[in-house]
């Protein structure tokens, strides 16, 4: 048997990531699993503290659907860390604001505008297929592939994606395309490669975004994982000098692949890091043409909400 307050082996690896990273409800969901909590007796160990969460409530903060915030709230969950037997303010810290939370860890969550300087225009297409902030999986690996063409123009890119549901029924992934200066949304194309189709997409042409729906075959449970493969044609655009992808909330490994055409080498690559879109860019660090594409990569074991890109020059 773990000792009092260390979750047992199966379940302590996620537990723990969990509860460093956020955001809050996977690591209550996290938490309640390692513990073998079932919502109904939560609920009636918070009554015999005085306090009274009714059992869809503590069912949607575990989905993400809504967030502790009103006081009587909040004094729950610091009753739920010593009835869960976590470290005092291991959940609470989880939904404070950013500039409060102790230590150096990033934000468990952050939102589509923190991580694009122009987000209202997404928003509404996120908005128009009906995206919640959360889609209810968390990556456990993401690769992806970036191929710059002749003209220096991101010609395509392409994903592997591997995720895990965090919540019942989920049956889709919203992608996020959004073009260099130039862009024409209208003209690029989405490709379903493996294991899903194409259903709603939308774009705002001015902003140069595009978002689709990538459709699974069937609803995934709580904990299943899904593979599944996508990417999209673009060519619409002026010359790229980065490619950079937003995280809103943590997750596994992240591999990024920059090629170029042999016919536009740049002079000088580089990785960075940001917290957010305006953000200075920490982290930086210089890369080198390899391989037989000429190519440039990342790797991020460990995401955390925030921005992860490759940049470069071509004089």
């Amino acid at each position: 048997m773990a000792p009092s307050g260390t979750p047992a082996d199966t379940d302590g690896t996620e537990l723990a990531r969990a509860l460093r990273s956020g955001p809050f409800h996977l690591a209550l969901r996290a938490a309640l699993s390692a513990r073998g909590l079932a919502l109904h007796r939560v609920q009636h160990r918070l009554a015999q503290r005085g306090i009274q969460v009714g059992v869809t409530s503590l069912s949607y903060w575990q989905q993400g659907a809504r967030r502790p915030q009103r006081p009587e709230s909040l004094r729950a969950v610091r009753v739920l860390e010593e009835i869960l037997e976590l470290p005092p303010r291991a959940l609470t810290r989880l939904l404070e604001p950013p500039e409060r939370q102790t230590g150096t860890r990033r934000p468990a969550t952050l939102s589509y505008r923190s991580l694009v300087e122009e987000s209202r225009p997404l928003e509404r297409l996120l908005a128009e297929l009906e995206s919640p902030a959360d889609g209810g999986l968390h990556t456990v690996c993401h690769l992806e592939r970036v191929l710059i063409g002749a003209g220096r123009e991101l010609r395509e890119r392409d994903s592997q994606h591997v995720v895990r549901a965090h919540r019942d029924g989920v049956d889709r992934y919203v992608a996020i395309h959004r073009g260099d200066l130039g862009c024409d949304p209208g003209r690029v194309t989405v490709r379903a490669t493996e294991n899903c189709r194409v259903g709603r997409v939308r774009w705002h042409a001015e902003a140069g975004v595009l978002v689709a729906e990538l459709l699974f075959d069937a609803r995934l449970r709580a904990g299943e994982t899904h593979v599944f493969g996508y990417g999209f044609d673009d060519g619409t655009a002026g010359p790229s000098t980065e490619y950079v992808r937003g995280f809103s909330f943590a997750g596994g490994q992240y591999v990024l692949q920059v090629r170029f055409d042999r016919a536009a080498l740049p002079v000088r690559c580089r990785r960075f890091s940001q917290a957010s879109a305006g953000a200075p860019r920490a982290a930086q660090q210089e890369l080198t043409l390899a391989g037989r594409h000429r190519g440039v990569h990342l790797v991020e074991q460990g995401v955390r909400p925030g921005i992860l890109g490759i940049s470069w020059d071509w004089e």
